[in-house]
C-alpha cells in the first residue's frame, strides 16, 4: 500500500490493438476480463503483458513475445501507437502501490484461428456510433443528440454551457456541423465525460474519476460493449489512427490476401472507414495512383461476371511520398 509520500513503483506494460477485417467486418482480437462489465458480460481486455526488461530487448519484440504466447499469433505489421500513463487507469493495480505505463501498438493482421482464451469481436460492438456504411446510425439521433442536449443544459454556467453545446456538435457532427471520422477518441471521451458509458460510473465507484461529479439523475448508459480498465480508449484511439493513416499510407493491404479484386479492396476500406465510397471514383483514384497492378487472373468466385485478381505495387512507396487509398466522393 502507498501512504501519503510514499512513491508508487512504476511498471512498464504494452498493450496490442490486432485488427483485421473478416467478411467485410473489421475485427479485433480481445481477452476475457475477470470483471462483469456492462449487459451482465464479463468486460472484454485487449492483449496485455509486462516488459521484461532483463530479456526484452526492444519493446517491439517484447510485445510480439506475449501476444504469441496469450493468443498463438505471431505479428506481422506492428507500429507504436501511444502511451497511456494516467495514475488511475487501473484503481486495482494502483491499490498495490503500482502505476502501470502502457506502450499500446496497431498490429495489422489476417485474421486466423487463436488460442481457446482470444476472441476475434466486431471492433463497432464497441462503438455502434462509428458505423455509417448503412447510412446515419439511428443511434445517434435516437439516443445520442438528446442525452447530450441534457448534458448541455446541465453545465454549471452559460459559459460552461456553450463549450459543451460546442463540444458535442463538432465531435457528433450535430447542429450543422459536419461528421469527422478520425474523431473516434474525441467522442468517446465526450461520452465518457457526460457520464453516458458504464466504464465511467465504475471507475466513479473506485475512487479514480473523483475531480468530476455524475449527474444527480442517472443517464440511460448507451449501447456498446464496456472494456477493462482504459482499453475502450486505447482502442479509439486506433481507430481514430487507422482511420487517418488510410489517406497517405497504404497500410489497407497488410489486411488482405496477396492478391485481391478491388472490390474487396473497397469493401475493406470501408469496413474501416465505417463510410460507403463511389465505386468508380475509388476504383479511379487506386488505379491512377499507382497502388495496385492487375495480375491478368481472374476470381470465378464472385458470384457474376469474374474479377480480375491484383497486388499491391510496393514501388509507390519510393513513387509518392504519401500513397493512400483515400476516401473519395463518401456516400452518405
Amino acid at each position: 500500500m502507498t501512504g501519503p509520500g510514499t512513491q508508487p513503483r512504476i511498471a512498464v506494460g504494452l498493450n496490442a490493438v490486432i485488427a483485421a477485417v473478416t467478411d467485410e467486418v473489421p475485427r479485433i482480437l480481445t481477452l476475457r476480463a475477470g470483471r462483469e462489465g456492462s449487459a451482465g458480460l464479463l468486460d472484454e481486455a485487449l492483449p496485455f503483458g509486462p516488459l521484461d526488461p532483463e530479456h526484452d530487448r526492444t519493446l517491439d519484440r517484447g510485445l510480439r513475445r506475449w501476444v504469441h504466447e496469450q493468443t498463438a499469433l505471431s505479428l506481422g505489421y506492428v507500429e507504436q501507437l501511444y502511451t497511456f500513463g494516467d495514475r488511475d487507469r487501473d484503481p486495482r493495480v494502483r491499490r498495490k502501490g503500482m502505476r502501470v505505463v502502457s506502450v499500446a501498438y496497431l498490429a495489422l493482421v489476417r485474421e486466423v484461428s487463436v488460442g481457446v482464451e482470444a476472441h476475434w469481436r466486431d471492433w463497432y460492438e464497441f462503438f455502434p456510433w462509428e458505423d455509417w456504411r448503412a447510412g446515419r446510425p439511428p443511434l445517434l439521433d435516437g439516443a445520442i443528440a438528446p442525452a447530450l442536449d441534457a448534458w448541455v443544459t446541465t453545465a454549471p454556467d452559460a459559459a460552461a454551457g456553450q463549450e459543451r453545446r460546442e463540444r458535442a456538435d463538432i465531435t457528433f457532427g450535430l447542429g450543422g456541423s459536419t461528421w469527422d471520422g478520425e474523431r473516434v477518441l474525441e467522442r468517446y471521451e465526450l461520452l465518457y465525460e457526460a457520464f453516458l458509458l458504464p466504464e465511467a460510473w465504475r471507475d466513479q465507484a473506485d475512487g479514480r474519476e473523483q475531480s468530476r461529479t455524475p449527474p444527480a439523475v442517472h443517464p440511460a448508459l448507451l449501447p456498446g460493449r464496456s472494456m477493462a480498465a482504459d482499453h475502450r480508449r486505447i482502442l479509439a484511439t486506433a481507430l481514430g489512427r487507422l482511420r487517418g493513416k488510410l489517406k497517405y499510407r497504404p497500410v489497407v493491404f497488410e489486411l488482405l490476401p496477396p492478391t485481391f479484386t478491388l472490390l474487396q479492396l473497397q469493401r475493406v476500406v470501408e469496413a474501416l472507414s465505417g463510410v460507403r465510397l463511389h465505386k468508380q471514383n475509388f476504383r479511379r483514384l487506386v488505379e491512377t495512383g499507382g497502388l495496385v497492378e492487375g495480375t491478368g487472373r481472374f476470381d470465378a468466385q464472385t458470384g457474376g461476371r469474374p474479377a480480375e485478381l491484383f497486388v499491391f505495387r510496393r514501388e509507390v512507396l519510393r513513387e509518392r511520398p504519401a500513397p493512400g487509398v483515400g476516401l473519395p466522393h463518401v456516400r452518405r
